[in-house]
């Protein structure tokens, strides 16, 4: 039975110091619990383990961890200067009109207010008008269902950041 090998992209995560990895890992999540579960389980055999290993650590977060976490992501509609993974995941904002944008940063504001939290989605994909509906939807949440909703999208994010990471194109 041969086995498959390891993508190249993963093969160079795997080996990276642990310095370099554990800044790459926080690039991709700041929250330093994720970082270290990750880092614990190198070397990866699969994209998906990396995947798994992701999920465990992110339904792990205590809501300080959470807190951490989000307090690296900028609100929808504005991305942090400088930052091309917030510019990328973002991208469905580039075309929206300026009323939109005014619209999707009144209510960023109202969710800020109510959770006290930044809206947090997984906006890679997604349209400018699927954004705001999404803050619309999320607002009358309980602070309890945002707190997993929260996490569920925290996870989706690290896996396309985590995605990023190990394509082979990245450099080393």
């Amino acid at each position: 039975m041969t086995s498959t090998p390891t993508p190249p992209g993963l093969a160079r995560f795997n080996v990276l110091a642990e310095q370099t990895a554990r800044a790459a890992l926080q690039a991709a999540c700041a929250a330093p619990a994720w970082v270290g579960r990750l880092l614990v389980h190198r070397p990866y055999a699969t994209v998906d383990d990396l995947y798994a290993a992701s999920d465990a650590a992110t339904a792990a977060l205590t809501p300080a961890d959470l807190a951490q976490a989000m307090a690296a992501h900028p609100p929808i509609g504005r991305p942090r200067p400088g930052d091309p993974a917030s510019a990328r995941e973002q991208r469905g904002m580039a075309g929206a009109s300026a009323w939109l944008k005014a619209e999707i940063l009144e209510l960023n504001l109202a969710y800020q207010d109510r959770f006290g939290q930044v809206f947090l989605v997984c906006a890679t994909g997604k349209t400018a008008g699927q954004l705001r509906d999404a803050v619309r939807e999320r607002i009358g949440n309980t602070p309890e269902q945002e707190r997993e909703i929260v996490r569920a999208e925290l996870g989706k994010i690290n896996r396309v950041r985590l995605a990023r990471l190990v394509e082979e194109d990245l450099p080393p």
